[in-house]
Parts: structure tokens; sequence; C-alpha cells
């Protein structure tokens, strides 16, 4: 492990593989984390709980990765699950029951939050984590933030969120060219520094100060496609980590800048791949309960 630190702020699920009967631990938040630890990084997560045996698995499967969450809540109620089936590879999304009690109890960022998140090195979190209007509390750590808005947005939404959102994805496979321009500008214009578009098997596009860059998808067999967008921007976000200079995530160096873009786009490809060689989203499956 590394002096870089990583934090996921948000969700974790369950995805219940209803033709299979197992279960996996999942969330883009708690994705981030298990991918980053993948990544040989110190990671932490930082989220909402459950009192139920889906609760219980998730943090004994943390526990064993090795994904430091000393500062979570626990509520009573029911945990965060969706319900899955594959087709030829290809996840399709049966329903969930929207995060569970994370739907309903809010973040109520402490002080002693604060300090604690001002530690690390990047934030991720997303639009599964409801998390939209405590964006403006996480800001005050000066910790960069990344959001992934996974495929759904809107203007409003893009507004509301990038002008915290240091670095944002995008998921735009369902988009035409044209279209996922538009949409990639109209995030910089509100105020993300860094935007990414992925677009499945055809790659993915990056957006820095009007610059425009391409990284082809590194093609494999895919086994689950559970969790490729995640630990796309996993491995980018930790290589943008690695690469920065005296812990800063941002220089005033628009070349440096596009150089270490270009080469996380890379790394995001390359462990991509990977990610698409197992079932679920980083494994550790079990019964459905």
């Amino acid at each position: 492990m590394e002096q870089y630190k990583v934090i996921g702020i948000g969700d974790n699920v369950v995805d219940k593989y209803v033709h299979q009967g197992i279960m996996y631990p999942g969330g883009n938040a708690l994705n981030f984390c298990a991918y980053a630890k993948m990544c040989n990084i110190n990671v932490s997560y930082l989220g909402k709980f459950g009192n139920d045996k889906v609760a219980d698995y998730i943090q004994k499967v943390m526990d064993e990765i090795g994904i430091e969450h000393s500062h979570c809540r626990a509520f009573e109620g029911e945990n965060g699950y969706a319900r899955v089936t594959l087709e030829n590879g290809e996840r399709v999304f049966l329903g969930s029951n929207k995060g569970g009690i994370a739907k309903e109890k809010p973040w109520h960022f402490t002080e002693n939050d604060l300090e604690y998140i001002k530690e690390f090195s990047v934030i991720h979190t997303s639009l599964n984590s409801y998390i939209e209007d405590d964006l403006v509390k996480l800001k005050e750590c000066e910790v960069p933030i990344s959001f992934d808005f996974s495929v759904r947005w809107n203007n409003e939404y893009l507004e509301k969120v990038c002008k915290y959102a240091d670095i944002s994805f995008l998921s735009c496979s369902h988009l035409t060219d044209d279209k996922r321009k538009q949409e990639m500008l109209k995030a910089q214009k509100y105020g993300s520094k860094i935007v990414v578009g992925t677009v499945g098997e055809e790659g993915s596009y990056a957006l820095y100060k009007d610059n425009w860059l391409f990284q082809p998808a590194k093609l494999t067999e895919a086994v689950d496609t559970m969790g490729a967008g995640d630990s796309y921007l996993t491995a980018f976000l930790v290589e943008m980590v690695r690469s920065s200079e005296n812990s800063e995530f941002f220089s005033d160096d628009d070349s440096h800048m596009i150089n270490r873009i270009k080469r996380s786009m890379e790394t995001g490809a390359n462990f991509a791949a990977k990610i698409c060689k197992i079932n679920g989203a980083f494994g550790y499956g079990t019964d459905i309960m």
C-alpha cells in the first residue's frame, strides 16, 4: 500500500442474481472501494447500512477485503438490494428497493466526519447515494469530488451537481456522438473540470478545458459486465491520484494534465477488461438471503 488514500461515500447493495440464486456485494460507491483495493491503494468507505442479514454479509466481505468503514451509519431497516439477471453476459436489472434504509435517512455529516474526509486524495460518490444536497458540505473538505451520473440526468440535475463535482462520469452508450458531446460540454459548462463519457465497447471520451481525448475499449470475452463502468472510473481515478505532483490532483500545466488523463483512461480500460471476467461486481457471491 502507498501514502495516498481514496474514499467512496454512498451506496452499498447486494445484486441478487435471480437466475443463479446467488447474491453479490455491489453498489457504485462500494464497488469503487473494492476496485481501489484491487488497485493496491488505501481506501475507506462511508455509507449507510440496515440491520439485516444483507448488511451483515456486506460488512463481513468488506472486513475480509480490508476496506476501512469506521465512519459508516447503521439504522434499523432493510439494506439496499437490486434484482438482476444475465442475458448473453449482459446485466439486466429487474428492480430494486431503491437503496432500502439509505434513501430514508439523511447524511448529517458532522465536523468529525469532515475532518476525517479531509485526509483523502479524492472522494467518489454517485447518483444512487442520495447525497446531492450534501455535496456543498463535502466541498468544504477541499478534496476533489468524483460523481457518477450513470445514464440518468437532465439539465437541472447536471447544473445542481457539476458545480460541486470536479470529475463527472456519464454513461453515454445510449446517445449519438453529437448528443454525447453536447451532454459532456454541459457538464463542463456547469463546473466539472474533467468530464468522462463512457460508451461501452466503443471506448471512452474525456473532456478537459475543451480538449477531447479518446480511449478504445480493451475488448475481452465478458463473463459478466456488472461493474465494468465502476471499475473503469476507479482505475482512472487511482491513476490520476498516483500521477499527481505534491498530492495535488489538478495542476496548472495543461499538457501534463492531458497526458495524465490519457494514461488514466488507458489504465481504466485495461482494468475494466479484467473485471468483466468476474461474476458479480467483484465476486464474493453467496446464497440469496
